[in-house]
């Protein structure tokens, strides 16, 4: 259900903005997209898993609002970053 520290520098290195980037709404929301997604594919498995579910729409709500800050701040680092990521919206 987590990310491995050799996949978190790799998703790091990818969406960065500069050398070195670790905290940018970009490599946050990557960040975030890939946790999302390793929890969805628990859940096929473990549907009653409510406990992990309330973290998901966590995860979910963290996402969505690190996206209204970027879109908010530079529309076209947006648009940008949910094409590489394949994100609805």
């Amino acid at each position: 259900m987590s990310i491995t520290p050799e996949r978190k520098q790799e998703m790091m290195q990818e969406y960065a903005t500069v050398k070195g980037d670790t905290g940018s709404p970009e490599v946050q929301v990557a960040i975030l997209s890939e946790r999302i997604k390793n929890l969805t594919e628990h859940f096929k498995d473990h549907k009653k898993d409510n406990h992990s579910r309330r973290g998901l729409l966590k995860l979910v709500s963290q996402r969505r609002r690190l996206l209204d800050y970027l879109k908010g701040k530079d529309d076209s680092r947006y648009k940008t970053l949910i094409g590489k990521l394949g994100l609805r919206r």
